[in-house]
């Protein structure tokens, strides 16, 4: 947790309990269900929520909008971000129903009010969502076939709705590239905000079809 305060200084006591909850829930699970590799359960921290939460270094999501975290695993980044956001409405999706069942358990373990889960495919749900956030998931054009259905047209925020995706930096140079100049993308490396060694390699990329 002494990571995370240090980049994020101004969490509130809930907040805080919350994130420091996260630790000991995902040991717990990632014992009896694999949502994060157990050779790096012990790096949960750095590697996971923080990189989770890397996003919110560079954009803020308004209160009232709608967030679907696709492919939400164990609920990475979802469930950092719903911690961050509480006002922000989160639908965490996945197709494997067991990854569902952790992230619904450890969402109220921690008290969310403001998460949802659904076991479906992106393209089976019904919901418009202001922006779509993914870890780990799928290249980005993919993601953008995947939710042009997804994502609502009625744009809220001073940025168009969209995608925001983790990923490393040179997989998303190409994949940036592969999405045409049809598309608008705008890479944000994570090293600009985070100075451990991990993310060097690592960014925030948003995309917009």
């Amino acid at each position: 947790m002494d990571t995370i305060l240090k980049y994020f200084p101004d969490l509130s006591p809930l907040q805080i309990d919350q994130l420091s909850q996260l630790g000991d829930l995902y040991t717990d699970w990632n014992s009896k269900i694999n949502v994060i590799s157990r050779k790096d359960i012990e790096n949960i921290y750095p590697h996971h929520i923080l990189h989770s939460m890397g996003l919110a270094k560079v954009f803020q999501f308004k209160e009232g909008s709608k967030v679907m975290d696709l492919g939400t695993g164990g609920g990475l980044p979802g469930i950092p971000l719903a911690i961050l956001f509480p006002e922000v409405d989160f639908l965490l999706v996945d197709s494997i129903g067991k990854k569902v069942r952790v992230t619904q358990e450890i969402a109220e373990a921690v008290g969310l009010k403001n998460v949802r889960t659904q076991q479906a495919r992106a393209e089976e749900l019904k919901e418009k969502f202001d922006f779509v956030v993914t870890r780990a998931v799928a290249v980005l054009p993919q993601l953008v076939t995947w939710t042009r259905r997804a994502i609502s047209d009625k744009d809220q925020h001073g940025t168009p709705n969209g995608i925001w995706a983790l990923k490393g930096i040179d997989r998303a140079t190409e994949e940036a590239k592969a999405l045409g100049k049809d598309a608008y993308t705008e890479i944000y490396p994570m090293s600009a905000f985070f100075e451990e060694d991990f993310f060097e390699t690592k960014c925030v990329v948003y995309a917009q079809k």
